[in-house]
Order: C-alpha cells, then structure tokens, then sequence
C-alpha cells in the first residue's frame, strides 16, 4: 500500500462505527476520514471534517471485493452495490477482447469497480471455430453451442490459443479463466501448458475445476488434484472457482488435498458461495442426461431461468440443449432446508482462507435480453438470487445466525482475502480491503442486527437490506440506505502487464 498522508481536514468523517480492518486485526470504534477518494483518518477521537456522518451503532469495513461476478451490466452491478460489493470482477469466464471490454466498461461508467480475466474458452472459440465474441460470461454464452471449441486440439491450435491469451493478459487481463469443466475433453497438457504461461508472467488462473462427480471416474477430488497438479508442476497461482459446486458432497476430500498442498507451499486459492444450487448454460457437458444420476439429480431439478420449465424428461432436455444451448439453468444439487446438505454447504464456507465470491448472473427481461441498464429493474427480471444476497447472506447466516466466524473473520473473507489473490497481478489491490490511511475508499456501512438477503430463486429482484452507505474510490454509491443510480464511480482493476 502506499505511504500514508494524513490530512488536516477531511471530506467526510464517520463519527462512532464499529471499524474492522482484517490486515491489523483492528475491531473498535473508530472515526474514519475520506478525502479525496482515500482514507486519511482512522482515529479514536473525531478529525475535523466538511462534513460528518453519525455511524454509531453500525460497522465499517471495507467494501467487499467479489472474484466472481459475470453480472458486469450497469442495473445488475447496482444491485451487487445493495449487496455491500464494490469491486466485481469477471475472472472465471474472463472477457474477449480484453482491451474493448474495458474501454467499454470505462465509457459507459459502473456504479463500483470491475475487471476481468483473460478468456481461455472464447480464445477457442476463435481458433477453433472462427467467431468473434465479445464480452464476458453473455460473449461465451452466445457462442458456446459452436461445433469445435470444444475439440481436443493439435499442436498449432495450441500454439494459437496460447497466443491469443498471452495478448489478452497484454491487454491488462487480470489472469486466466479456465472455463475447463465446460470443455473436459480438451486434455491435460493443454491446461499444464496454460498454467506454465500463468506462471511465466506471475498471474494467477481461475479455474472451473474439470470434472464434479463424485463417484469414479472423473470425480470432483480428480478434478481438484489435476489443479493442484499444475500448481505443483510450474509453481502457478491456481485459483479454485466455486469450490462447492465443484465439490458439492467430496468437500472434505477436496479441502484435505487444498490444505496439503498448501502445507508444501503450492499456490492454490479458494473461493465459494452460500447457495446449494448453481446456474450456468443448459448446454454444459456436465448437465448431459447420461451425467445426472452421478451428480444425484434428475431433469426436474433444472429450471430455466426466463421461462420457469422444469425439463420433464431426458428427451426435452436433449432437445433443450441442442437448440439453445446457451440458455441459462438454475441447478438445483443441494437442498438449503435438508440439515446434511446444508452441513456439506457450510464446511465449504469454513474451508481455510476461501474467499467469498458470487458467480452472479446478469440479470435478464422476461424475453430474456439482458438489462443493460435501468433502475429499477424491470419486472419480473430474472437471475440467481446469488446476484443480489450472496454477501448479506453469508454474513447474516454465518456471523449473527449460526455464529460459526466472528464478524471480523467474516469480512475477511469478503474483503482482504480476495484483495491477497490479485495483489500481485494488480498492485491497487493492496489499496483495497483495508480500513487504514492511505487506502483505497471503497467501504461499507452496515447494520449487523439487520444486514441480510432477501432474494429468492422465484423472486431474485429483491436487494439486500442492512447496507446504509457504500463508498466506491470515496463516493457515495448507497446513502442512507437508498441507491444512487446516477453514481458511477467505478474504476477499472486492470493487471500490470497491460
């Protein structure tokens, strides 16, 4: 982090809130100052201020940082600000072109930071099948029935899909995102050779771990160890995307392997949501007829997303997959109320140092076109409720509910443990998920008796409540409780090789 500068007078101050910051351990009241879009005092007697806020009674800590988010559209980002988030990042699917994605998102301004990854899956797509897909996780899904990418490729291909990721992280790609469960047959020496670059440059990669069964074969500890693999081959950071559904009922096999390759000082990281069903494209390899019963679930515990259908049979989900294959599904593996599964869903919460991340979903109109922007949502829009809960929700069940973390371990989770994933890649991430002078002011302001989700899977609109003020770069995205949906102070989080 940078020196820090004290002020003489600050912008704002906040008066009386309960301050976490999880680098020092800090978890007392405090007076924090802002000015000019950073911290400049953290004290226990008030600073003079332009302008003072009582936050007695409610925390501060600093705004939590999602590593996973493909709701990068202006209305859906809103909604993760209500959620507490003020950097969302697409690092799983990544983007293409990496450059324009950017530029697009820094013209058409974003209420909280965003940034993305290097796109392993659309690098493919081009190579393989010669299209041209722009965006994030919405560029992937468009494309994503396309007749090769899926290909196990030779070796000029190879060489071709490198090249186009080592461009994209030149570009400023935050790492790599290995879509690879969505492409199993793709071998391993492409994905070692993948990690072998990821390390050259010192990036990480955001892995979609390649298979989650959990009988053999490809079981879910397979594809956990062919990661670690890497890790222990080329000495790569190797990132684990949503390591509950990748584990799903494997989840103390897959911790006890991640903690042991931490133990011989492999780079390997974690993340997980507080859900116990997934979303993603109906035409995934994983979601095929003949894979289900090994993941112990049936047609009918699919639901499509726009229209509610729950697949009657394997016919009507074959002929679902082969015409739209990019439409999206909720997957529903875990039940939240049956008390074993919401135990396995827990222990991948409390696995050592994983992050908090949402892998949120745009939200999309009844006819199934994104909302790009627009405040409020339209109705009847539709998402996982991941997109608008999932940080509220953690805190709320797993701090004031269960009390299985302290608070201050909690936000941790949420704030300075995925900011210690990129701060190599992107050094002005050791600016953020800290409450200290000289940090980044992006913070939220929340009321730990109320802070919670309210979204469901029938009603995903519904925001969080408990969130009174969030700051993006020390501007009010949410005060007093309310949106601003002019707001848009977001900045870009970019990688240092662009």
């Amino acid at each position: 982090m940078t020196a820090p500068t004290e002020v003489a007078e600050c912008d704002v101050l906040f008066n009386g809130a309960r301050v976490l910051d999880p680098e020092t351990g800090l978890d007392a009241v405090r007076h924090v100052g802002v000015t000019d879009g950073r911290i400049t005092s953290v004290s226990s007697e008030p600073v003079p201020a332009r302008k003072t806020l009582d936050v007695s009674g409610r925390v501060l800590a600093p705004g939590f940082i999602d590593l996973h988010s493909h709701a990068q559209t202006v209305s859906s980002l809103r909604m993760q600000a209500l959620d507490g988030v003020t950097t969302a990042l697409e690092l799983e699917s990544g983007a293409a072109p990496v450059r324009r994605v950017y530029e697009r998102a820094g013209d058409e301004g974003r209420p909280i930071n965003f940034g993305y990854a290097a796109s392993w899956a659309m690098a493919r797509m081009r190579v393989f099948d010669g299209v041209e897909p722009v965006g994030g996780f919405e560029g992937f899904a468009e494309f994503c029935g396309g007749p090769r990418w899926r290909d196990r490729a030779s070796r000029t291909e190879l060489e071709l899909v490198l090249a186009e990721v080592e461009d994209q992280l030149h570009q400023g790609a935050l790492g790599i995102g290995v879509l690879l469960g969505y492409a199993p047959q793709t071998g391993r020496n492409e994905y070692f050779q993948l990690a072998r670059l990821a390390a050259r440059y010192d990036v990480p990669t955001f892995t979609h771990a390649r298979f989650k069964n959990p009988d053999d074969p490809e079981t879910a500890l397979e594809g956990i160890a062919e990661v670690v693999a890497a890790a222990s081959g080329t000495n790569a950071h190797m990132h684990l995307c949503h390591i509950n559904s990748t584990s799903l009922r494997a989840i103390d096999e897959v911790g006890a392997v991640v903690a042991g390759a931490r133990e011989h000082g492999l780079r390997v990281t974690t993340e997980a949501y507080p859900y116990g069903a997934g979303m993603t494209t109906i035409g995934v390899p994983f979601l095929h007829p003949d894979n289900l019963p090994r993941l112990g679930i049936k047609p009918s515990n699919l639901v499509l997303l726009c229209t509610g259908e729950r697949p009657r049979d394997d016919a009507r989900l074959l002929e679902i997959q082969r015409t739209d294959p990019g439409a999206m599904v909720a997957i529903h593996y875990l039940d939240e109320n049956d008390p074993d599964d919401w135990s396995v869903l827990q222990r991948s919460l409390l696995l050592p140092d994983t992050a908090i991340a949402s892998d949120a979903i745009p939200f999309a109109s009844p006819d199934g076109e994104l909302v790009e922007d627009a405040w409020p949502l339209p109705p009847r829009s539709s998402a996982h409720p991941r997109t608008s809960g999932t940080f509220c929700r953690f805190l709320g069940t797993m701090v004031r509910e269960l009390g299985l973390l302290s608070l201050l371990e909690a936000v941790r989770r949420c704030t300075l443990q995925p900011a210690t994933v990129l701060a190599g890649v992107a050094p002005q991430m050791r600016r953020k998920g800290r409450v200290q002078v000289g940090a980044d002011a992006d913070l939220v302001v929340f009321d730990l008796a109320a802070i919670s989700d309210r979204a469901t899977h029938e009603e995903p609109w519904h925001p969080s409540v408990g969130v009174d003020h969030l700051l993006v770069g020390g501007e009010f995205v949410i005060r007093g409780g309310q949106l601003l949906p002019e707001a848009r102070p977001g900045k870009a989080v970019k990688g240092r090789l662009g």
